[in-house]
């Protein structure tokens, strides 16, 4: 089996309201490639955030008494803690510098991948211009899906991929934060390994290893390839909807031997 992950060259700085599909498939044509059935297409999250006009000025903020506190024993800007908080349901471990939490929709990170970088700032010194994730990344992967199938006649499976770190773990690693079109989560259990055991408790997380593979293809700083292209892996739409979309890959609280 062979796996190509193949950065998409020359997209444009994405603007709020763009059309992320039509600024992929003109850049593939520029690239002499175009999408064919079966791909995957792993976008950053940010281009995403930015198309969907996800920003906020953390100067229409008034940060509440519980930022006020927890900015202090974290010591970040008040205005931030407060837009992490608003981006939250709990607070799950806090020191001098960082801040994890249970974002809303489901993952623990840090700030609720709240971001500051690589987004053009009017004022410098104030640096108050923030990017959120996306409303329902899930939903945004099968936009983007729906508009590839409308405009080209064929099925790609979509990833959104964001930054998270990971407990036991140093440095951050490109992780799947929305799907369309495939199972995230690829359940083995009752097949047999080469020797005829039975496999109990395989399950792999294949929109998060292709997203891992695409952000090594993105790069984390000036690297401008925000959008990559997986071939080979062939993606399946999941028979029973309860585990289409990211849902699956978020381990329940109470399995979670870290809190």
């Amino acid at each position: 089996m062979r796996l190509t992950f193949i950065g998409i060259d020359n997209i444009p700085l994405v603007e709020p309201g763009d059309d992320l599909t039509e600024l992929v498939c003109t850049a593939l044509a520029g690239m002499g490639e175009q999408l064919l059935a079966n791909d995957v297409l792993v976008f950053a999250q940010k281009v995403v955030s930015k198309a969907e006009n996800r920003y906020l000025d953390l100067r229409t903020l008034t940060p509440s008494a519980e930022a006020l506190a927890l900015a202090l024993e974290v010591d970040k800007d008040p205005r931030k803690v407060q837009a992490i908080l608003d981006e939250s349901v709990a607070v799950v471990r806090k020191r001098l510098g960082v801040l994890i939490v249970e974002h809303r929709l489901g993952f623990v990170q840090a700030n609720a991948g709240i971001d500051q970088s690589n987004i053009a700032h009017e004022d410098d010194a104030d640096d108050s211009l923030c990017l959120l994730l996306p409303v329902d990344p899930d939903a945004s992967a099968r936009r983007i899906r729906a508009a590839v199938r409308q405009r080209h006649g064929i099925d790609v499976g979509v990833i959104i991929n964001d930054s998270l770190g990971r407990a036991w773990r140093n440095g951050s690693l490109g992780l799947a934060i929305g799907v369309a079109g495939f199972t995230a989560l690829e359940d083995y259990v009752g097949d047999t390994d080469i020797y005829g055991r039975e496999l109990q408790v395989t399950l792999v997380a294949a929109a998060d290893e292709m997203a891992a593979g695409a952000s090594l293809v993105m790069g984390q700083t000036s690297e401008r390839t925000p959008v990559v292209l997986v071939r080979g892996y062939r993606p399946e739409e999941p028979e029973d909807p309860a585990l289409s979309g990211v849902r699956p890959l978020i381990r329940p609280k109470a399995m979670d031997l870290f809190r």
